[in-house]
Order: structure tokens, then C-alpha cells, then sequence
């Protein structure tokens, strides 16, 4: 039974729809769960030429944003043990980076429905993860949303 649960969460509602498993994954075997957030490197912004926020300044707007988001979440998981963590840089790369750094002895997240073509040429980041990751993955499809 898992113990230390690492999730992956990006912006979309989708991919928080793995949280649901986790928390009773969790509740059932005591683990704490660690929800992550990767976004991209910032740089510096600019306006008219002139830069507007530094990339230290862009980095601190762009966690607090995370950390807020990830909060609001963690909020809707009843009690169970929950870390919430930001990190920059390429996805994959730093959810395997944070499941070694948290000790995860799984790795849970949202995979979307993709054509193999779209696959084989582009990837995944789920699916990078899977390849490459130390601990089991749990890979969750959410569910189609409805055509408007």
C-alpha cells in the first residue's frame, strides 16, 4: 500500500479528477499525498520595451498562483495528510525530480485520450513518466467531457 503519493496536477479540470482516487487510496492506507504543480521557466516581462516583472519577481507571482490553486484542492481531500509544492521547468522532468526528492512510492495522474499517431510523434507527459519513473504510476483517464 501506497504511503507517500506524489500527484501531478496542471490546470485543467480534468486532470484534477485523479484527486478522487487518491483520497481514498489515501484514507485507506494512511498515506500523505503531495499534489505538484510544474510550470514553465519564467522570464522576465515585458511592456513597451521596459521589463514590467523580473524573473525572480515573475517566479514568486507565478508559485503563490500554484500554491493557491494547489491549496484550493487539497482543501476538498477531508483531512488527509497533503503537501503542495510548485516547481519550474520541463514537466517530466521534474515530477520524476519531485517523486525522488518526496520519497514517492507512487505516482498518480490524469492521462488524456490521444490518438498513437499524436503519441509517437509528440509524447506525453504522462506517459514519459510512466516510462521512465523509479516507483508505479497510476495513469487515470478522465473522463470525456460532453461536446457544447
Amino acid at each position: 500500500m501506497a504511503k507517500r503519493i506524489l500527484v501531478p496536477l496542471d490546470e485543467t479540470p480534468a486532470a484534477q479528477s485523479v484527486t478522487e482516487v487518491v483520497a481514498e487510496m489515501a484514507r485507506g492506507g494512511g498515506a500523505t499525498v503531495r499534489l505538484l504543480r510544474v510550470a514553465p521557466e519564467p522570464g522576465n516581462v515585458m511592456s513597451g520595451g521596459h521589463v514590467v516583472a523580473y524573473v525572480d519577481q515573475e517566479a514568486a507571482r507565478l508559485e503563490a498562483e500554484g500554491l493557491d490553486a494547489l491549496r484550493a484542492v487539497a482543501a476538498r481531500l477531508g483531512g488527509i495528510p497533503v503537501e503542495c509544492v510548485v516547481r519550474f521547468g520541463d514537466p517530466a522532468a521534474e515530477i520524476l525530480r519531485e517523486a525522488e526528492a518526496f520519497g514517492a512510492d507512487l505516482i498518480a495522474l490524469t492521462t488524456k485520450t490521444a490518438s498513437s499517431l499524436t503519441r509517437a510523434v509528440l509524447g506525453s507527459v504522462a506517459e514519459q513518466v510512466f516510462r521512465r519513473a523509479a516507483v508505479p504510476v497510476l495513469l487515470y483517464r478522465a473522463a470525456r467531457e460532453s461536446a457544447a
